[in-house]
């Protein structure tokens, strides 16, 4: 970069209440004036790492290529956990070593571990126990976003990271397995299905908590008050109730398990 501050993203656990989020953006402004701050979602369930790294991964590639993404879902702040930071495809992403940068930027990606005295260097204050993300976070993300330094220069490799913690579908034959993995506000349950995972299987149908459901290109082709399933804009298969709450209806959330196989025309 030239110098100019440029994008920065923010996925967070935080939710709406609170001044945390607001406080995040302060620090980003006060260390890069000028920088445009995205939030992604402030509405990952808590402590959902696995949540966080789906959100990210299916999201960076719509933003110009540049940009810091910062994930701050962060349930071992103030422990001995490192900070990580890659470079992947263009873009530069951060967050605690929790299994979220593994699942987003792959096994073969360099991470680098903030060095303990990096912060100290650089005059910032002394971090807290609890909010990492205003007090380490965001000034290392503003350091990237006016291209200041780079991943590789805020410390080593880090040889042993948590390995990712999203969960990976799987097909057998013409069985699809996987999970659910987030839940919108519309009571949506989206999984770890990839739509290529599907391909070729006859008539698909999809399992899901004791109920069986038919695939639909669109949530209106399907008849008024039905449940199911759709490949989603992000690629992924995603269980729905018309005009309903799919969540509250099958009574289901996040670690769902969900199979497609083949049905009958």
């Amino acid at each position: 970069m030239d110098g100019t501050p440029g994008v920065i993203t923010l996925t967070t656990d935080f939710g709406p209440a609170g001044p945390f989020v607001g406080i995040m953006k302060g620090v980003l402004l006060g260390h890069a004036p000028g920088a445009r701050v995205i939030d992604l979602t402030h509405e990952v369930a808590p402590w959902g790492t696995a949540e966080a790294a789906f959100w990210v991964a299916r999201s960076y590639a719509w933003f110009p290529r540049g940009t810091v993404h910062v994930v701050v879902v962060d349930p071992g702040v103030g422990t001995e956990r490192a900070i990580l930071a890659c470079t992947h495809d263009g873009h530069v992403f951060i967050a605690p070593d929790n299994g979220i940068l593994p699942a987003i930027a792959g096994p073969g990606t360099a991470l680098h571990a903030l060095a303990a005295d990096w912060p100290g260097r650089r005059g910032w204050p002394a971090p807290g126990n609890t909010f990492h993300g205003r007090d380490l976070f965001a000034p290392l993300a503003a350091v990237f976003a006016t291209g200041a330094a780079r991943p590789a220069d805020i410390g080593p490799p880090f040889a042993t990271p948590v390995p990712s913690t999203l969960p990976r579908a799987t097909r057998d034959g013409d069985v699809v397995t996987g999970s659910v993995v987030a839940l919108d506000r519309w009571g949506n349950l989206i999984t770890t299905i990839d739509a290529a995972l599907l391909a070729g299987i006859p008539h698909p149908r999809v399992a899901i908590g004791h109920r069986e459901v038919r695939v639909y290109p669109t949530y209106g082709a399907a008849p008024p008050g039905a449940l199911l399933a759709l490949v989603s804009s992000f690629g992924t298969l995603e269980i729905a109730w018309r005009e309903g709450n799919a969540a509250q209806l099958l009574g289901l959330a996040h670690g769902a398990r969900v199979t497609v196989s083949p049905g009958t025309p």
